[in-house]
C-alpha cells in the first residue's frame, strides 16, 4: 500500500508516541479504515485534524511546519471558490481544470512563474 508525507508524518508520530493506526482512529472519532485512506492519499486530510494533532502530539514550531507541510504534499484534490469570479475567472478555471493533467513541467512552471509564485 502506497502512504503519502501525511502518512509517512503519522507513523513516525505513533512510533514516537507508541501509538497505533486505531489509536489515531479513536482520536479523530472516525472508523480505522478512513484514517488508512486518508494516510494513503485517497482522501485529503481534513483541515480541522491539523490542531488536534499539534496538541495531541505535543509538536514543536519545526514539526508544526512539517505537519503543515505533508498536509499539503498529501493532497489529492483542490477545490477553487468561484463565488465573487467573474466570467473570465470562471474560464480560466474551467481551462486550467480541462488542461491540467496534460501540462508538462516547462509549462506548469511558466505559469507558477506568471503568477508570482515559487518555482520550485
Amino acid at each position: 500500500m502506497g502512504y503519502t508525507k501525511f502518512g509517512e508524518f503519522m507513523r513516525i508520530q505513533r512510533i514516537k508516541h507508541h501509538e497505533v493506526m486505531g489509536d489515531t482512529a479513536k482520536l479523530f472519532g472516525v472508523k480505522l479504515p478512513f484514517i488508512s485512506t486518508v494516510e494513503s492519499g485517497k482522501r485529503n486530510v481534513p483541515e480541522e485534524w491539523i490542531p488536534v494533532l499539534i496538541e495531541h502530539y505535543n509538536l514543536s514550531p519545526i514539526e508544526q511546519a512539517e505537519l503543515i507541510d505533508a498536509v499539503e504534499h498529501s493532497k489529492t484534490q483542490m477545490k477553487i471558490n468561484l463565488t465573487t469570479a467573474n466570467n473570465t475567472q470562471r474560464r480560466l478555471a474551467v481551462q486550467f481544470q480541462r488542461s491540467f493533467e496534460n501540462l508538462d513541467e516547462a509549462t506548469a512552471a511558466a505559469i507558477i512563474k506568471l503568477l508570482g509564485g515559487e518555482d520550485s
